[in-house]
């Protein structure tokens, strides 16, 4: 298959990438820069510029791409960078898409990224694809996001991935990075109540989900979530165990709120247990299937 990815150098892209390039399928990233290799192809999302024949006789577009949550405090200025860059590169794609529906060609499917953030917090409830959306920032801009995706053209595949934290290995970042630092310096611990469930996901499974919805025939909401459940305790004392560093020192929710803001309350303070159940239907297994997995 041909697959066009925008967002195709960050964390999960370039996983993403070499998974797909690993079943034989071509792979083309756009670049907010002159295409320096054959398989590059320039495009600027904030002035809504991509060429047609860029998505011309593709089988589907994957858009990773957007701002941060996790780049903090959450100023007016980086809530509209948040939300803007999403819908800025959105909207680029899905007019792109009705440019090719204009000119009756083919249309690829969609596969556009989306987050758990569109549920919000919701202690006690377990969150499937048929969930409403929640409350909170992030919540509305993943509704926000999701409608924009959903404004391509008639007959297009759109799948909404909504995902939850990616564990990556040490040294690519993700959202494991800062919390195996606070680890490193022994001071990792209870964050809240630690409680709250995190909807985690290893890197290699979230790109592997992506390539599973690339390639299947489902459309609309899909949980990006590890199988088992797993609470901000386990996350953070795994990452602790890991490297060999105590588990002790918690941080007070009042702490969380009062250093981060709203980022802390829905970022590390939200209880979202989310399960992947479309995936599991449609035949998606994990590799990893447990936090621990996940961390290991």
């Amino acid at each position: 298959m041909r697959i066009v990815i925008a967002g195709a150098s960050g964390l999960i892209g370039t996983e993403l990438s070499q998974q797909l390039a690993g079943r034989g399928d071509e792979v083309i990233r756009l670049v907010r820069h002159p295409a320096e290799r054959t398989d590059e192809v320039e495009w600027d999302p904030a002035r809504g510029q991509l060429d047609a024949s860029a998505l011309s006789g593709a089988d589907a577009v994957v858009n990773l791409a957007g701002e941060s949550v996790s780049r903090i405090p959450w100023t007016g200025a980086r809530r509209a960078a948040i939300l803007g860059s999403r819908l800025a590169t959105t909207g680029t794609v899905v007019a792109t898409l009705h440019e090719l529906a204009r000119r009756g060609a083919p249309l690829p499917a969609l596969v556009n990224a989306s987050a758990v953030g569109y549920y919000g917090s919701r202690p006690g409830e377990t969150l499937t694809e048929g969930s409403a959306s929640g409350t909170g920032f992030l919540a509305d801009v993943a509704r926000r996001w999701e409608a924009a995706a959903l404004a391509a053209p008639e007959g297009t595949r759109v799948v909404l991935a909504r995902t939850g934290t990616v564990i990556a290995p040490p040294g690519l970042g993700g959202a494991a990075a800062p919390l195996r630092l606070i680890a490193r310096l022994g001071a990792a611990g209870p964050i809240g109540t630690g409680h709250q469930h995190w909807p985690w996901i290893s890197l290699h499974d979230e790109a592997a989900a992506f390539a599973h919805l690339v390639h299947s025939n489902l459309v609309g909401p899909v949980n990006l979530a590890g199988p088992t459940p797993a609470t901000a305790a386990d996350v953070v004392r795994q990452l602790a165990e890991s490297i060999r560093r105590p588990y002790w020192l918690p941080l007070p929710a009042w702490a969380v709120t009062t250093l981060l803001g709203d980022a802390g309350r829905e970022l590390l303070l939200g209880d979202q247990l989310e399960r992947p159940e479309v995936l599991l239907e449609d035949g998606f297994r994990f590799r990893d299937e447990t936090i621990a997995d996940a961390v290991q």
